[in-house]
C-alpha cells in the first residue's frame, strides 16, 4: 500500500490521486525527520499551497478541502503504520495562496510547503487589529494594536497606582475625570490584550479589577447569541471579528481586524 513512499517523483503530478500521494509522501518524509521520527512532541502540521488558478482545484481535491479532517485522517494512518506516535490532539492546518513563511520546507515539483510545529519550533505570525470605543470615553476613539506590542493594558487612567503601590500604564485608557458615567465603572486594572503566536490570534484577559465580584467583563460575539463572561485572570477569550466587550456597567469596545470607514 505504501509503495508510493519508496520513490520520488521528478515531475509534478497531473491528477488528483497522484498529487495526493505526493503530498502525503512529503508529509511522511518530514515527519520521520522531525524529532528523529518520534512524533509525540509534534503539536501541528501546517500545509501551505500556492497553486495558480489552473491547478488550485487539483490541490483542493487532493487535500479533501470540502471534507473536514479527511486529509488529517490519511496522515494519521501513515503515522500509525510507521509508528510515528503522533499525540491525540495534534492539529492539521491547510492554507491556500498565503505567502509561504521562510520556516516552511518547500516540496520538490509541488506548489506546496510544510511546517511541523512543536513546542519549541513555531512560525512567527503577525497581525494588526483595531479597538473601537462604542460607549464610554477613552483617550482615543480607535486604537490600533499589533502582535508585536506585547501586553496591552485596558483600564481607568493612563497611569494608575494599583494595590501594590506600583503604577500601571494603560495603553487603552478611560480618563477618570470624564463626565461619561460609563468610565466610573472601569477599574484601574480592568483587562489586557495579548497576541497568541501559537493560536495566531489576539486574546482578551481579565485583570484583578475585571473579575467578580469587581467590575465584570462580558463579550458578545457575532456568531454566538450567549454572553461570554470572564471569571478568571488565567483563562482568556479569543477575540474574533466584531466582538463587543462590555467593561464594567456600560462601557463598550469593539474588536476588528479592519479600521473604521471614517
Amino acid at each position: 500500500m505504501f509503495d508510493i513512499f519508496k520513490r520520488k517523483e521528478d515531475k509534478a503530478p497531473q491528477d488528483v490521486k497522484s498529487l495526493r500521494d505526493a503530498l502525503l509522501r512529503m508529509v511522511k518524509e518530514q515527519l520521520q525527520k522531525s524529532e528523529g521520527g518520534e512524533g509525540r512532541h509534534i503539536k501541528g502540521i501546517h500545509l501551505f499551497i500556492s497553486a495558480d488558478a489552473a491547478e488550485k482545484h487539483l490541490y483542493e481535491a487532493a487535500v479533501y478541502l470540502e471534507e473536514k479532517d479527511k486529509f488529517k485522517d490519511e496522515i494519521q494512518r501513515i503515522a500509525d503504520d510507521f509508528a510515528l506516535d503522533l499525540p491525540e490532539n495534534w492539529v492539521m492546518e491547510i492554507s491556500f495562496n498565503e505567502e509561504i513563511p521562510p520556516e516552511a520546507i518547500k516540496a520538490d515539483a509541488l506548489n506546496a510547503a510544510i511546517f511541523i510545529r512543536t513546542k519549541d519550533h513555531n512560525i512567527q505570525r503577525s497581525a494588526s487589529a483595531y479597538i473601537r470605543i462604542l460607549n464610554g470615553e477613552a483617550e482615543k476613539n480607535e486604537y490600533e494594536i499589533n502582535s508585536s506590542d506585547g501586553k496591552i493594558n485596558i483600564g481607568r487612567e493612563s497611569k494608575a497606582q494599583v494595590n501594590d503601590g506600583f503604577f500601571r500604564l494603560n495603553q487603552i485608557a478611560f480618563p477618570g475625570d470624564s463626565k461619561n458615567e460609563s468610565n466610573k465603572f472601569i477599574s484601574r486594572q480592568h483587562a489586557h490584550i495579548e497576541w497568541s503566536n501559537e493560536d495566531g490570534c489576539f486574546m482578551l484577559y481579565a485583570d484583578e479589577g475585571g473579575i467578580p465580584p469587581g467590575n465584570k467583563i462580558k463579550i458578545k460575539s457575532i456568531d454566538n447569541e450567549n454572553l461570554i463572561k470572564l471569571h478568571s485572570t488565567h483563562i482568556g477569550h479569543k477575540l474574533n471579528e466584531g466582538d463587543q466587550v462590555i467593561l464594567g456597567e456600560s462601557a463598550v469596545v469593539e474588536f476588528s481586524y479592519h479600521p473604521s470607514a471614517g
